[in-house]
């Protein structure tokens, strides 16, 4: 999902670019914060709500930790973050269709003269702020984390299990955690440089409760038509499903089923909006609707232009992803 940003933003964007290729780690903490909710956007599209888009905005976080570098643009900066999280969902896609065994995978062995993991570090720009990061790291999680994203041959699953004498299971265990130990730092980092995001953040969450108890009072259609453009764009699975009427429709129905919705997260940019939800069903229709669903709210002027739904599907016995009707 793009975003347009004003000259003004892109500008922005540039000299905060800039600075985290200089080795402000604030620089890029706060790039990272601007742009989170099309990053989001963009891993639910890939890999729907739920840990594995967790896992990707994680990932896409460290990546940009260490290729900043390599973005020639500066004021494009946007784009080039949403294509790293596309790439890490695609990656995920193509690693849970994958299967190898570990004992027929070689492990590379290192060529004198070969940098090292410890060379890579202290020869990046943002490498004070990398090493204090990943001493923080217990030893249990050190070891994957630096081979995983800093060694040059010792990066795969199997090869990095081998490496540890640990199996492929636990690399990818202690490598979850120990991303999101480290994007935990990076979005502390940012916290403490940019209020706004934070400020922004807390009204939306204000936002998506009191859009669902009006909609719950029957007053749905007035939140709409104060928050929403008139020709407001209704869209799932890639298509466009209609406009307001069909907006509206869809609340009033599952509020008639008994469904309700629980915000469960929120990201809030100037543009871009994502609410996901938990939805709860009727004791008497169990499956009535998938179990969650993410609001992607695009806006023009403070108001929302087009609201695309991306749902959990629920789980069917063959294995294979149900194909649900779209619900608000």
């Amino acid at each position: 999902m793009s975003t347009v940003l004003t000259e003004a933003e892109r500008a922005e964007d540039a000299a905060l670019t800039r600075a985290a290729q200089r080795g402000e780690v604030a620089a890029l903490a706060r790039l990272l914060e601007r742009h989170r909710p099309g990053m989001r956007a963009v891993a639910l599209s890939v890999l729907g709500p739920g840990p594995d888009a967790d896992d990707v905005m994680q990932e896409a976080a460290l990546v940009a930790l260490r290729r900043i570098g390599d973005v020639r643009d500066p004021a494009a900066v946007g784009p080039w973050l949403r294509m790293v999280v596309r790439n890490a969902g695609r990656a995920v896609l193509r690693e849970a269709r994958r299967t190898e065994p570990v004992a027929d995978v070689p492990v590379p062995t290192v060529a004198p003269g070969s940098v090292t993991p410890e060379q890579v570090l202290d020869r990046h720009a943002l490498r004070d702020w990398i090493w204090e990061a990943v001493e923080g790291l217990s030893p249990a999680l050190r070891l994957p984390f630096v081979l995983r994203y800093f060694s040059l041959r010792l990066t795969s699953y199997q090869q990095i299990a081998r490496a540890c004498a640990i199996p492929v299971g636990t690399v990818r265990s202690r490598l979850s955690q120990a991303r999101a130990q480290l994007a935990r730092t990076l979005r502390a980092t940012a916290d403490d440089a940019h209020e706004e995001t934070r400020a922004r953040t807390g009204a939306s969450w204000a936002e998506a409760r009191e859009t669902l108890a009006a909609a719950e009072r029957g007053e749905f259609a007035r939140v709409v038509a104060d928050r929403y453009a008139r020709d407001v764009v209704l869209r799932a699975g890639g298509e466009v499903l209609g406009g307001r009427a069909l907006l509206l429709a869809g609340m009033d129905g599952d509020l008639a089923a008994g469904v309700r919705q629980r915000p469960v997260h929120v990201i809030a940019g100037r543009s871009l909006v994502v609410w996901e939800m938990d939805l709860v069903n009727p004791s008497d229709a169990p499956d009535h609707c998938p179990p969650g669903v993410a609001w992607i709210m695009t806006l023009d002027q403070g108001r929302v232009d087009s609201l695309t739904l991306c749902h959990t599907p629920r789980p069917r016995s063959d294995g294979a992803a149900a194909n649900d009707e779209p619900h608000v």
